[in-house]
């Protein structure tokens, strides 16, 4: 089964625990540090520079570093805007918050030296993919990849495989991590194989790539079929979203009800608090219409200033699950 790799899928993140991520190790060019994305460059592993557009080649220990920009697809190749940090005589650093980028899917970077030179990654490394500028080539660039799911020892979701003691490496590869083949390892347990990720609410599907060769999560009866008339196994994550409607002491009885529910008068009956009332319930990540009826009046909550239309021309208050 083959898919798209090297990218990186954004959604604004919250992330904790991330330096626990194996991501640090496997990535080259930068890591990922809680809601940060720090770059790194370290002159060390360098061993040729490239002018830009032409063929100019110069010897990186002939280089006298004055400065080192991070330059690629998130600031237009700018050699200015992205200036790094001097952490010691060999390595620069970057900081810049997962917001600071689009929700694109892949972005390609380089190390420029004092707004001239491009510094030339290793073909070597897997990580490293040759791109072009403007119809120039750049040659070997870093690809930069997040993703909405990381390993987390406390994190919400195991999976496991049982069985397969005998296998070398066992890769856990789903919609989560846009089928990254390489990125999340499994690791080898008494049972078989193991391992926690955090994931943020969603639907997704995943396989296991047993020394190379996939397979749909055998315990698992939660199927889809995919392109290929295999199949993905199929996991939906809910989070408990609490709705809140303040006030209304004198109401009898409150209804939650919307989309998620198909907008039922009766199922879900909110509890009474010194505040007003409450109600939670596991949600997917998606959006969410939704009113209250109070006392058989139906009403958007007045604590939302978030409201849309529905097709049928009425309006409700619209609820966020991410």
């Amino acid at each position: 089964m083959k898919q798209l790799v090297l990218h990186i899928t954004f959604i604004v993140l919250v992330l904790t625990n991330l330096n626990a991520f194996a991501q640090s190790n496997d990535l080259s060019g930068y890591r990922i540090e809680g809601d940060d994305v720090v770059f790194s460059f370290d002159k060390r592993d360098y061993k040729n520079a490239t002018a830009d557009n032409q063929s100019y080649r110069r010897d990186f220990d002939d280089l006298n570093i004055e400065s080192v920009v991070v330059s690629g697809q998130f600031n237009n190749w700018s050699k200015n805007k992205w200036r790094m940090i001097k952490i010691n005589d060999n390595v620069y650093e970057l900081r810049k918050k997962l917001i600071d980028f689009t929700d694109e899917f892949s972005w390609e970077f380089k190390f420029v030296i004092n707004n001239t030179f491009w510094a030339e990654p290793s073909r070597k490394d897997p990580n490293i993919v040759v791109a072009t500028k403007y119809g120039y080539g750049l040659g070997n660039v870093y690809n930069l990849k997040m993703y909405t799911a990381y390993p987390d020892k406390n994190g919400n979701t195991t999976f496991k495989l049982k069985g397969y003691k005998d296998a070398k490496e066992v890769i856990l590869s789903g919609t989560f991590n846009r089928w990254d083949e390489h990125l999340f390892k499994m690791e080898k347990t008494n049972e078989g194989w193991e391992l926690t990720l955090q994931l943020k609410p969603d639907e997704y599907e995943y396989r296991f790539i047993v020394d190379g060769s996939w397979m749909a999560d055998p315990d698992n009866k939660d199927k889809v079929v995919n392109e290929f008339g295999e199949y993905n196994s199929h996991l939906n994550i809910k989070q408990q979203t609490t709705f809140n409607l303040k006030g209304y002491a004198d109401a009898q009885e409150v209804i939650l009800a919307g989309s998620f529910n198909g907008w039922d008068e009766h199922q879900y009956k909110m509890r009474k608090t010194d505040e007003g009332w409450i109600y939670n319930i596991p949600l997917s990540g998606g959006k969410y219409h939704y009113k209250f009826i109070v006392d058989g009046e139906w009403i958007v909550d007045p604590n939302n200033t978030v409201k849309e239309y529905d097709d049928d021309g009425h309006i409700n208050s619209v609820r966020m699950v991410k």
